[in-house]
């Protein structure tokens, strides 16, 4: 296997396609999701190895140190993206503990504070909310300093996104007078806000978690079926927009909710999660139980996030064994169906829809894709899948 580091190499798309072309082709036993099970060996280890290639060989920029737009050519820089790409990385380099991967993550760490201007502050809070979710992660898996640094500055300037308009919330960025509050500027900083609890041992974190938990869940779910909506006051009229139905969405608010029951044992909030997490497996967000196609660009992201906070109810959520199998059971036949449908080869790319073939996707898609196969690999490795 070859590692990310020579993927950087003058002929790195070649060593790339010759690496993942090792890959057993997927037998399509017939129509529908899942086609080809029967037949076909699930090798996790190297199906994420040859994703997490994929990834470096066809959208890192080494010369700039950050992921580009597209495999396309498109050098676009978008500060979101980045940090689920720093995700991304964490989760390869728990899995090999590739001391390559880390050194990767150090860079895409200079390379976004360069392309952002010196800094990691941004104009909108829940881009800065996931460069600080995975600087923690990233700090937790390295034990490095800076990683830790980063998070608590953009938690610091996060804080002050928050106000009482609409009873209370963080503002989605700091043109404040649009009064424009929505999940991912507040289900993300609740999960900050925990993890840094998980840090600093400060009870002011714990006290934002919770409040920012109880707004988020007062003002953007429904009681009764879980889903959780977009935001309030998008159109300027003061009410929450209830057509706006995103799976990244329902991911970020199961997150909070299993790190509130982590920190405080009560368990109402993984109520809260298994609620949202049983409504995120029906028709809104699925069809014939794989993931919906949210598009390219922002959308593409957002059923990768989901599937990052379903595997912490799995792995986090003290879940009875019916509950833990059923939804490791939904993210294996997700993946599954991506690997033998969803996947273009031998490039190892993949699409916006996991049953069908994209050959030129966003980053943005490559990351979902291939924080599904990671989940698959993780639930392998914990046997929960076979």
């Amino acid at each position: 296997m070859i590692s990310l580091q020579r993927l950087l190499a003058p002929c790195m798309l070649l060593l790339s396609v010759t690496w993942v072309s090792c890959l057993k082709e997927p037998v399509d036993d017939g129509p529908g999701p899942g086609a080809g099970k029967a037949t076909y060996k699930f090798d996790w280890t190297a199906i994420t190895d040859s994703a997490q290639a994929s990834l470096v060989g066809n959208f890192y920029n080494s010369n700039e140190k950050y992921f580009n737009k597209n495999n396309a050519g498109d050098l676009t820089f978008n500060y979101w993206p980045q940090a689920h790409a720093l995700d991304v990385l964490t989760d390869g380099y728990l899995r090999t503990n590739n001391a390559d991967i880390k050194t990767r993550m150090t860079d895409l760490l200079d390379g976004v504070k360069a392309k952002n201007g010196n800094t990691y502050i941004n104009h909108f809070y829940d881009d800065m909310e996931w460069m600080a979710l995975a600087c923690l992660r990233a700090y937790e898996a390295t034990g490095d300093n800076r990683f830790k640094t980063v998070a608590q500055e953009l938690w610091s300037d996060i804080k002050g996104g928050w106000d009482d308009v609409w009873g209370g919330g963080i503002h989605w960025n700091k043109d404040k007078s649009k009064n424009y509050k929505n999940t991912p500027a507040n289900a993300p900083a609740a999960i900050i806000a925990a993890r840094m609890y998980g840090v600093t041992q400060d009870p002011a974190d714990l006290d934002w978690a919770k409040k920012i938990y109880q707004w988020e869940k007062t003002t953007l779910t429904d009681p009764a079926s879980g889903l959780v909506y977009d935001g309030i006051n998008q159109d300027g009229s003061g009410q929450v927009n209830k057509d706006w139905k995103f799976t990244y969405n329902q991911g970020v608010f199961i997150g909070a909710a299993v790190e509130l029951y982590k920190l405080t044992g009560e368990q109402a909030y993984i109520n809260d999660a298994l609620r949202t997490a049983n409504n995120s497996l029906g028709g809104d967000f699925t069809k014939n139980n794989i993931l919906k196609d949210e598009g390219q660009g922002d959308g593409g992201l957002f059923k990768g996030i989901l599937v990052r906070y379903l595997m912490l109810l799995i792995t986090d959520g003290d879940l009875n064994s019916t509950d833990k199998t059923k939804f490791a059971n939904f993210l294996q036949l997700n993946a599954e169906t991506l690997w033998l449908q969803g996947t273009a080869r031998p490039e190892v790319l993949f699409s916006t829809n996991w049953t069908s073939i994209l050959t030129n996707p966003d980053l943005t898609t490559q990351l979902s894709g291939t924080m599904v196969l990671e989940a698959a690999a993780r639930l392998r490795e914990m046997e929960l899948i076979d």
